[in-house]
């Protein structure tokens, strides 16, 4: 068992104190660290290895897979100086929020390949079976609402939400995407869907006046995507909700260049943490489809409410 006098020598520094915290409430692996805390590999490994050689943690190996865990005979001592560093530290209650994230995403790691077993079998082409005709079904249950579609290009999916919506505001900072999107409105006969404008940003909306605050692939566009979903949050009414559909973080860095993307992805954890800077609750997030053809962009989904 470690000495409390080395014990605390080794809990002096910060990121070494955050790592046992979490190890404590649960056995993780470095990609999983990485994620939570936002620090590269080689600094976690460096603070991971004096836990160890000061027999504050473990680790055990599973596959390819190093998992490491808080040992507990070691850590009962310094249970009231662990208790009293979760409270005080700024960087506890997002680092167990993270967690949970972590936690969610190895469940759905699992399912994923359970529902990619189940898919061999008994696969067949159903006429008529299709995403579009689904989405059409399942946007004529929403309710009535009035729904800011923010960067919403030429307003494909502003016009199908206009089919059972209230309202539509439609925002983008192209002025010839707003007008052909105007006059694709005024073709169809949408009386209920207006174009406008504006960054997204900065929204041409007034405050706590939309039920829904939509981004659909339009965040990684935005100079400072937190201030998006602080506007979003802004010009929502209590109780709504905000939806983010959006890439996932990869290395593409050609889509700078290709599609004007400003920022490469998000992660699950910036995302969460954004939207509760922005002062959302009930936030989820997580990976909703994956492209099997390279670069292999995977789209994330998030909600909250106001």
């Amino acid at each position: 068992m470690a000495s409390i006098v080395k014990s605390l020598r080794a809990l002096s520094d910060p990121t070494r104190l955050r790592l046992l915290l979490l190890l404590v409430e649960e056995e993780l692996t470095v990609a999983e660290l990485q994620d939570i805390l936002g620090m590269g590999q080689s600094r976690i490994s460096a603070s991971l290895s004096l836990l160890k050689r000061e027999d504050l943690a473990s680790d055990r190996r599973v596959g390819k897979n190093i998992f490491y865990s808080a040992r507990a005979e070691s850590v009962a001592a310094l249970r009231p100086i662990l208790d009293a560093a979760r409270r005080e530290l700024p960087e506890s209650a997002r680092d167990h929020s993270a967690l949970g994230l972590a936690l969610r995403k190895r469940k759905d790691k699992a399912a994923e390949y359970f529902n990619k077993l189940a898919g061999k079998f008994g696969r067949t082409y159903i006429p008529g079976r299709s995403w579009q005709a689904l989405a059409h079904a399942l946007l004529r249950l929403m309710p009535p609402m009035i729904i800011a579609d923010l960067g919403a290009g030429e307003g494909t999916l502003s016009q199908l939400l206009a089919r059972s919506s209230k309202k539509v505001i439609a925002i983008d900072n192209s002025e010839k995407m707003v007008e052909f999107g105007a006059s694709l409105a005024r073709e169809h006969g949408f009386k209920n869907l207006e174009y406008r404008l504006g960054d997204i940003e900065n929204p041409p909306i007034e405050k706590a006046s939309v039920d829904l605050a939509l981004f659909s692939q339009a965040l990684h566009h935005a100079a400072s995507p937190q201030k998006a979903v602080d506007a979003a949050h802004r010009i929502l009414r209590e109780g709504g909700r905000i939806v983010i559909l959006d890439l996932a973080s990869h290395s593409y860095e050609q889509a700078k260049e290709l599609y004007a993307h400003v920022w490469l992805g998000f992660s699950e954890i910036e995302l969460h943490r954004m939207l509760k800077a922005a002062g959302f609750t009930k936030v989820e997030v997580s990976v909703v489809a994956s492209e099997k053809q390279a670069p292999n962009f995977q789209t994330l989904l998030a909600t909250a409410f106001k």
